[in-house]
């Protein structure tokens, strides 16, 4: 499979002078060849087709590439593959929108198979996208201790350390030995023992560590209490995601222990279980920074999409007719202001982009842990310093440049514009700096994703409040100069 794989890359790169990756070019050429079968003109074909490549390519692959798919064809690509595990891949590495297909099309019986071997870990997230009914039926089905082990990880906070956990891991007592504890491993080849090999004391509570290079490197009648290492980082179930990602990204951990107030060890969260919180914060930063909660389905309508984003831009067109009143009511003022009116989208196209510009900075910031309390008022200093230092010199800048062209043209007000575009655009640059630096701390106050602060509403607002600052210096300046 793998040379029939790479045989046609190859083919595909030499055909193909743009660069991509590898990973990119797999999909591509799996989707091309699951479109072309779907066209088949006689089902029989068609099943032989979709059995082939079935068989041929990875399940992990086939699962990137079947959201592609129309919704009804993909229950037929996952009835094909050739193993129960290799189906149980496609079904942990697939999209949302495939999984709810396969859940209306697989029978309880398939899917009590199924769960009976998915880790725990993973059956918690699989079940998010199966209604209500149907996983209490499934649960009844399955193995009582299974159910209960996925039932206990239901109950935590989607974005808690509770949720990214698994219940399935090795921990042994002390006074065990390396042999006692290769045997039971060895019997327990289901559990992934990368995730961690821990060390508790009779009353189970959390001592240590075991890395499994100490387990090779030793002789069988070591104690696992000598070869153990102590526990330098832990966790609790309701720790939250950005904390646990924090924790990992610090101080380099492979897995992170979690324990209860009791210190007794209730779960583990492996490194790739961190790899996958941190794909999902950076999706829903995205989609706040992008002003939408949209969870992209490949068959969503038109009608839908519209909808899920309808409220945000809301609040931008509503922005936009305060933007309208504020100009209506300046206009009737004459003299200076009509030229002020021309400059409208300088003043907010800076302001907006300065204000951009803080609150990435310190989203970012506040992502990766790098504003603590003790750093949280030199970098608010910094950042506002920075802002006002940009402000000034481009508003001196351009305010400069205007005079030049007014003054060559015989405008005999050139001064009075300069100076109206110097101070406005100070003015919003300002206006737009203090936005961009204490919205994202208002919002992290107030228990709301910080990045929220660079979506639409405070965008529009910052149109609002740089626009009006402009317009009433220049108003100020046409009363000095008229």
């Amino acid at each position: 499979m793998e040379v029939h794989l790479v045989e046609e890359l190859e083919d595909k790169q030499e055909s193909s002078p743009r660069a991509e990756s590898k990973t990119g070019q797999i999909d591509d050429l799996l989707k091309e060849k699951l479109e072309k079968t779907v066209h088949q003109q006689t089902s029989k074909v068609f099943l032989h087709d979709i059995a082939k490549i079935a068989c041929e390519y990875s399940p992990i692959d086939l699962a990137y590439a079947a959201f592609h798919l129309p919704p009804n064809i993909r229950p037929v690509l996952y009835e094909k593959l050739p193993s129960r595990d290799a189906k149980i891949k496609f079904i942990i590495n697939t999209d949302s929108d495939t999984r709810l297909a396969l859940f209306r099309e697989l029978s309880d019986t398939e899917l009590k198979k199924l769960f009976e071997r998915v880790p725990t870990d993973e059956a918690v997230w699989l079940i998010e996208d199966m209604p209500e009914r149907r996983f209490r039926r499934l649960m009844e089905l399955i193995d009582p201790k299974k159910a209960t082990r996925i039932k206990e990880l239901k109950k935590h906070d989607r974005k808690s350390a509770g949720r990214l956990m698994t219940s399935e891991f090795f921990a042994f007592t002390m006074d065990m030995t390396i042999a006692d504890a290769a045997a039971y491993i060895r019997d327990n080849p289901r559990i992934d023992f990368t995730k961690g090999i821990f060390i508790l004391n009779h009353s189970g509570e959390l001592q240590g560590h075991v890395p499994a290079r100490n387990l090779m490197i030793n002789a069988n009648h070591t104690p696992l209490a000598q070869v153990m290492r102590p526990i330098l980082h832990k966790v609790e179930p309701a720790t939250t995601r950005e904390e646990v990602i924090d924790l990992v990204e610090r101080y380099k951990i492979s897995y992170l222990p979690v324990v209860d107030i009791d210190n007794f060890l209730v779960g583990v969260i492996a490194h790739e279980d961190i790899v996958e919180a941190m794909e999902d914060l950076a999706d829903e930063t995205i989609a706040h920074m992008a002003g939408t909660h949209e969870k992209f389905a490949s068959h969503d309508s038109v009608s839908k999409r519209f909808t899920t984003r309808a409220p945000w831009l809301l609040v931008t067109l509503m922005a936009g007719l305060l933007n309208v009143g504020v100009m209506s009511f300046f206009q009737r003022h004459e003299g200076i202001l009509m030229f002020a009116i021309f400059f409208v989208p300088l003043i907010t196209g800076m302001s907006g982009n300065i204000g951009l510009q803080c609150s990435t900075v310190l989203i970012r910031a506040m992502a990766v842990g790098g504003l603590s309390l003790g750093s949280r008022h030199e970098t608010i200093t910094k950042e506002l310093m920075s802002g006002l230092v940009t402000g000034v010199i481009f508003g001196i800048g351009c305010g400069l440049i205007v005079y030049t062209f007014d003054f060559l043209g015989g405008n005999g007000s050139s001064l009075a514009v300069a100076t109206v575009v110097t101070f406005g655009l100070i003015g919003g640059c300002t206006a737009g700096t203090l936005l961009g630096v204490f919205s994202p701390l208002f919002f992290s106050r107030i228990g709301v994703d910080p990045a929220i602060a660079a979506g639409p509403i405070v965008t529009a607002f910052n149109d609002c409040l740089s626009m009006a600052i402009y317009f009433v210096i220049a108003w100020g300046v046409s009363l000095l100069f008229f």
